[in-house]
């Protein structure tokens, strides 16, 4: 991923927090129009009591400071790659077994590498659920813990050609409920199961948009329709 999303108050998210489960009355999203890399986020996990948002840093390596816990930037950690997630000792390796989460998207950016072509991707009528990771960090001084949560990164996807061809991120179908119920599950410990996510896959139509640049996000030509994937 090239780093940056946003997701919009509109029907389409509260769709995706109402097949979640989440009442969005207790649990609120974080809504913003453009989310960049050690930002604060929406993340969906389960909780003692069941399905709940928290806030979480966009940066899953975080280290101690005066003032509390901030991004490790020695390490970028917003997103994890699947072929790390398996290597003992890997930033992202205990979350995988059990600290998994779902972060709500409406649309991401997406750059073409060596170039200065970037396009806007917006899911078509559908909210994106990204597969995630979170980690929970407390501070002895005050006992507040803070989250941080990173996006699960997949080899390319052959529809982004022209658009990103280094990685592709996970995405979740939510109407997949087993699946989701076991990706969100803590005590669900059998990664093997989760092969299948580590496939790329668009489980939703995209709008890809050409922009000028990630953070303007001006349309500068002609869009282009990416039809979701077969179900598998």
């Amino acid at each position: 991923m090239c780093g940056r999303f946003n997701i919009i108050d509109d029907r389409a998210v509260q769709v995706l927090c109402e097949r979640l489960g989440i009442d969005t009355a207790r649990w609120p999203i974080r809504f913003s129009d453009d989310v960049a890399p050690a930002s604060r986020i929406s993340m969906v996990r389960e909780g003692m009591e069941g399905r709940r948002v928290d806030d979480a840093i966009w940066w899953l390596l975080l280290e101690s400071t005066e003032t509390g816990w901030k991004p490790n930037y020695r390490y970028a950690t917003f997103n994890t790659r699947h072929d790390k997630l398996h290597k003992k000792g890997s930033v992202g390796y205990r979350s995988f077994i059990e600290s998994r989460c779902i972060i709500p998207a409406s649309g991401f950016v997406e750059g073409l590498e060596g170039t200065k072509t970037y396009h806007q991707l917006n899911g078509i009528d559908k909210a994106i659920a990204f597969g995630g990771l979170y980690r929970s960090w407390l501070d002895e001084r005050t006992g507040e813990i803070t989250y941080s949560a990173s996006i699960i990164t997949l080899p390319p996807h052959p529809k982004f050609v022209g658009i990103h061809q280094k990685a592709f991120p996970m995405m979740i179908d939510i109407g997949d409920q087993d699946t989701v119920d076991r990706w969100l599950d803590p005590r669900f410990d059998r990664t093997e199961a989760f092969e299948t996510l580590l496939v790329p896959r668009l489980v939703t139509g995209l709008e890809a948009v050409p922009i000028d640049r990630p953070s303007r996000r001006n349309p500068k030509g002609d869009i282009r329709l990416l039809e979701a994937d077969e179900k598998i």
